[in-house]
């Protein structure tokens, strides 16, 4: 069945961590939530407690699933939400990185480069994510709603995809932590309707 209203995809990125705070690439290094990532994930979701929600997703790193239980949501997990694999850039800084390669950098254009410890592109990236929003849709298309708690540059890529934008355009859609952003539709055609909302109390 399709509803004649589409459902809305939220989106939220993990509260704040150490790494996040400090600007260090975090891709699959496992780390906690700071106590203020805890008290903005709270926060996060106290801004969605009207909502239900068909279709719950959290990537499967601790800093997501917290994050996702701290909304108040029962999250399936799906690896295709794991963050941006950085490689040998894991746990560095942009400028740090930039000191290593000799000169600038961009992780949208440039990509991680292979080597004894590969990473992804932007490119690579994408294909995760489109695996996500195909998931989805059936759901939306039923006039439900669907979360997806993950990391900031998967969201990023998310939003690029949904949007029909280049995978390395994901680098227009600044994330904050525990922000919340809603993708829907305008006359069948997907649209961001709210983008990094970090909520108040």
């Amino acid at each position: 069945m399709t509803s004649e209203r589409p459902g809305e995809l939220v989106l939220v990125r993990h509260g704040e961590t150490e790494w996040s705070k400090s600007g260090q690439h975090t891709g699959r290094t496992d780390i906690p939530l700071t106590e203020n990532g805890i008290e903005q994930a709270k926060r996060a979701g106290r801004y969605l407690a009207d909502r239900t929600f068909a279709l719950a997703l959290s990537s499967p790193l601790q800093r997501a699933r917290d994050t996702a239980a701290l909304v108040g949501v029962d999250a399936d997990i799906d690896e295709d939400l794991y963050e941006w694999d950085y490689g040998a850039y894991e746990g560095l800084t942009t400028p740090q990185i930039k000191v290593l390669r000799h000169g600038p950098w961009d992780l949208w254009t440039d990509g991680v480069p292979a080597g004894d410890t590969p990473g992804e592109n932007a490119a690579e990236v994408r294909v995760r994510v489109e695996r996500i929003i195909d998931r989805a849709r059936p759901v939306l298309a039923d006039g439900e709603d669907a979360i997806v708690v993950a990391h900031g540059h998967v969201l990023r890529a998310l939003g690029a995809a949904w949007i029909r934008l280049a995978p390395q355009d994901g680098a227009v859609l600044k994330l904050g932590t525990a922000s919340v952003s809603v993708l829907g539709y305008e006359h069948g055609r997907p649209v961001i309707d709210v983008w990094n909302i970090q909520p108040r109390d």
